[in-house]
């Protein structure tokens, strides 16, 4: 979709599994992560709850707003500060991401 300026945002569902490993610890593994390609940004893979280890998170007093998806909340994990994200409300246009869990750094996503 097309928001506006020729930014644009698709998102499909993936193909590939991943999985999220830090410092040793498995944090989440997904055979069906939906694939968000945004203008000017890497690949995030956005992760079903069930395939996320949530217990492992703390909420974080963080919160970020983007003009095209919403307000996004975040959670730690010990030593990674708001490593991961997720919209509660997103906009219309990106309603697929709702609840999905993405994490901020790529190199802990990695095909398994």
């Amino acid at each position: 979709m097309d928001m506006t300026n020729g930014h644009r945002i698709t998102i499909e569902e993936g193909t590939t599994a991943v999985r999220v490993v830090r410092d040793g610890q498995l944090l989440a593994e997904s055979s069906r992560p939906l694939e968000l390609r945004e203008t000017g940004c890497p690949v995030r893979y956005y992760l079903p709850p069930e395939d996320v280890r949530t217990e492992l998170l703390v909420a974080s007093d963080t919160t970020t707003h983007c003009p095209f998806k919403g307000d996004a909340s975040y959670w730690s994990v010990p030593g990674a500060a708001d490593l991961v994200w997720a919209y509660h409300e997103p906009k219309d246009d990106v309603a697929a991401i709702k609840d999905h869990f993405c994490f901020y750094d790529t190199e802990v996503v990695t095909a398994a």
